[in-house]
């Protein structure tokens, strides 16, 4: 290209991949990103013709993107709150006040300002249940036995 080198095109391309990374969810513009980069800096050493850095550009696209793919898949990213998304599973192991009796297995509870559908044995309005898992957004309850001096209307 007459007038501008080509590593600050590649170097512009990669920098503006970089930063879109930020904005755009997923992980795949950075692969891009650092494969401009690398061809920036062959660019800059060697000057190949522009035909040849973009097919550099492709072939390192892919070698980051599947080499990254590979590595996270054997070692996958641990979250320190693996229920941070999952506000039914959150709820195991809380009670709930039944509010609407428990009969044939279904029912609901009131779990701090909101009510769910749940599944269990037989319990009567006013009583509290103990959340022991679920199935969709049905809570599975138990009942528990009242705590002295605790009452249905405490909520």
């Amino acid at each position: 290209m007459d007038g501008i080198e080509t590593y600050w095109i590649w170097l512009i391309v990669g920098l503006a991949l970089a930063a879109l990374e930020m904005v755009v969810p997923g992980v795949y513009l950075i692969w891009l990103a650092m494969a401009a980069l690398s061809v920036a800096v062959l660019a800059f050493v060697s000057a190949p013709p522009l035909a040849l850095q973009i097919i550099a550009w492709v072939s390192l696209s892919l070698i980051f993107a599947f080499s990254a793919k590979r590595w996270l898949r054997e070692r996958p990213i641990v979250s320190s709150d693996p229920l941070l998304n999952n506000r039914v599973g959150r709820l195991v192991g809380e009670t709930a006040l039944v509010t609407q009796a428990i009969e044939s297995g279904s029912g609901r509870v009131k779990v701090g300002d909101s009510e769910w559908i749940a599944r269990g044995t037989d319990t009567d309005a006013g009583m509290r249940v103990r959340i022991i898992g679920s199935r969709g957004s049905e809570l599975l309850v138990e009942p528990v036995a009242l705590i002295e001096g605790d009452t249905a209307e405490d909520g």
